[in-house]
This record gives C-alpha cells, structure tokens and sequence, in this order.
C-alpha cells in the first residue's frame, strides 16, 4: 500500500519509518529544504537545540528507538554535572528547597485530572509546596501558570523529573540534529522517498499520516476541531565565557523557568573555553516580550553570575503552542485530537492523543499511526508513554 507523511520532523520521520518496516511505500513530504523540524539545532560554533532538548532513558519511545539503532551518540548525566543543580527559590540560589523535597516524599499519591492542580496539590501538600513543584515542572510545562493545568498531569510531570533514581535524560552529542540525521538514513535505507522542499496543498490523497503542529494541521485539512492548549515561552540561548562555578542546571520554583549548560556533558557544543546555556522562561498572559525578556534575564543573573559581560553569542526566540500539549481539568491526553481522523487520514505529533512526556508523544503518536495507517502491528511496538 503507498502512504503520504506530511512533515519531516521526529512524528514524520518516525511514522515513515514504522509504515515502511509494515511495508508500505512511504513518500514524505516536507516544506522546508531540510529535514528535523523543531528538533534541528544550529550551525557551529554554537549548537543548540530549539529549546531544552532531552532524550529520556526511562520511556518506551526510548526503547523503541534503541532496538532499531536510531539512537545515535549520547551521554548520560554525569555525576559532576548533577553536583551542579541548583534551584532558584525565594530569589535565592541554591539546593532543593524543604517545600520540593517535602512535595517528593508524596510518591505513591495519585492526583485527578479533574481537578486543578494548584486546589488539589494546596490541600494535600500544603501552599508552599503546591508552588514550589507546580513551578520547578516548567521545564516539562512551558506554562507560567502550572496551578490552572489538570492535577494529575503536573502532578505526573512533577513525579518524573524527580524519580529518586539515577537521572534518565540522555543528551544527543553534537545536537539533535544528530537524531534527525540517523531517523533519515534510516528512512531512506527503508525505501522511504523524501521530497524537500515540497509543500501539501490540501489532504493527500489515499492514506496520510500527517505529522505537523496542530495549527498547520488545521490549515491544511480546514478541520476547526484540531486545537489544543499549548505552551507560550520565551528561550534564550547564550555562548559565554567558561567560569568556575556556574551551576549545570537551574529549577525555576519562583517563576517556572529553567537554565542549562548543555557544553558541560557536551563540549562540543561551544567554541573552547565557553559555554553553551539554554534558558526558558514561560510569557504570562497579557506579558509584552519585553517584559517576559526582563524576568529571563533575573534568572541569568541568579544563575550565571555575570553572563553579560562574558557573553559572547546569544539568540532570542518566542515559542507559541509550539512546545507540546497541556491539559486542562477534565481533560487527559485521551481527550486531545485522535490519531485516526477516519478515511485513511492520521496524525501524529506532540498534541494529538498519545501518552508521554514532550516529545516522546510525537513518537509514540507516530508509530500508532503507522499501525492504524497500515493495518498492522509492529513487534514489540510503543505500548505506552510515561508521563
């Protein structure tokens, strides 16, 4: 059977290659002249990813990806690095505040999706930790108000960023261009034709798997119904001059933002003797860019002391609905726009109705997707997402 993919980024390139291993012909169709979508980095000297990009060791898109070899090089967290978390906290820097590590120790409490989770977290956790961790999760959010979103989903969110094991993120050496580069050899080896530069007017025709951000969905399909809440975040990111006692990471628990110095687990990342930072900071509703662009820098200076006179490449990008899906109360990943649109057509992406935490919905989305499109099952296909 022949199958159109729309869209080269992860849910495209990995739907193309799950439809061809049930043998299909695949023809991707993408855009732009180049493949990776949001998961392209840079160009060197400075390699960085379109915002704060993580593999997860612990999923099973993961583990999907590894039994094929599509995992190219890359580095867990080192134990030097991990000795360099810090959280911002009270305006102040420094380790895990009492009102997270208490918010922690609640491991086996289960939250409702029906619920908000600044109510449900304020009666079982108390207000001072109900805020602290809704706001430490804006790494997984890209939301300045965590309280309004479904309990059970920060609440997951929350128990997975501080799982008490070993740290699960891996970090794809040389940026995540690198994955792209692997899922597209692998895509061609597979038999998938890919066509850059190429853009879908209207449904394709025949069986379509089409792997875009909801909003471009919409536009090409005029289906109204494929919206979903997302993120609005600010990201920086910064080359500074390397200095003895920047922190790897920094937690937002004032202000939900995040910072990271990627180069630290990556040296390559950076010219020599600097430092490659990636921060985010979520825009509150009715912030100017200006405004949101003040705070960021707040959380610079509190975690990169004196980063502006060391700077020495920056770039600024506003991010809107672009970082994944959110869910309200009442609402769980089962209720976002479904995979199977009927009459052959499929979505995949990181807002359609597939469980995971960031991008690995896009990849399990995917893979559903080339099943239903197919109408077949791999072996040993992604049963689940955590998250």
């Amino acid at each position: 059977m022949d199958i159109t993919v729309v869209g080269g980024g992860l849910a495209g390139l990995t739907a193309a290659i799950a439809s061809a291993e049930l043998g299909a012909n695949v023809t991707l169709l993408e855009s732009h002249r180049t493949l990776g979508g949001r998961a392209r980095s840079t160009e060197p000297p400075y390699v960085a990813n379109d915002g704060p990009h993580v593999l997860y060791s612990d999923s099973a898109p993961y583990a999907w990806l590894r039994r094929r070899g599509l995992i190219p090089p890359a580095r867990p967290l080192p134990a030097r690095a991990a000795l360099g978390v810090r959280w911002r906290y009270r305006g102040e820097l420094g380790g895990p505040p009492a009102a997270v590590i208490r918010a922690a120790a609640h491991r086996r409490l289960r939250a409702p999706h029906d619920r908000d989770f600044g109510s449900w977290a304020e009666e079982r956790l108390g207000a001072e930790s109900a805020r602290a961790a809704g706001n430490m999760t804006g790494v997984a959010l890209f939301d300045a108000e965590p309280a309004r979103l479904s309990a059970s989903f920060v609440w997951e969110r929350f128990l997975r960023v501080t799982r008490p094991t070993w740290p699960s993120p891996r970090y794809v050496v040389g940026g995540w261009t690198a994955l792209v580069d692997h899922l597209a050899r692998r895509a061609r080896e597979a038999g998938v034709r890919i066509e850059l530069g190429t853009r879908a007017e209207g449904r394709p025709e025949g069986t379509a798997i089409v792997a875009t951000s909801l909003d471009s969905a919409r536009a090409l399909l005029g289906d109204a119904s494929l919206t979903w809440e997302s993120g609005h975040t600010l990201m920086v990111d910064l080359g500074v001059e390397r200095r003895a006692g920047d922190p790897f990471l920094v937690f937002d628990s004032d202000e939900c933002g995040f910072l990271e110095r990627y180069s630290v687990v990556d040296p390559t990342l950076a010219p020599a003797g600097e430092d490659l930072v990636q921060a985010q900071l979520p825009i509150r509703p009715g912030e100017s860019r200006a405004e949101a662009t003040e705070r960021l820098e707040g959380l610079l200076d509190t975690g990169v002391k004196g980063w502006r006179g060391r700077l020495t490449w920056r770039r600024d990008q506003v991010a809107r609905g672009r970082t994944g899906a959110l869910d309200l109360p009442g609402t769980t990943w089962r209720d976002r726009p479904a995979i199977d649109r009927g009459e052959g057509l499929h979505l995949a992406g990181d807002a359609v109705a597939a469980p995971g935490l960031l991008g690995e919905v896009a990849l399990t989305s995917a893979v559903r997707a080339a099943e239903l499109a197919t109408g077949r099952s791999t072996s040993r296909r992604i049963r689940s997402g955590r998250g």
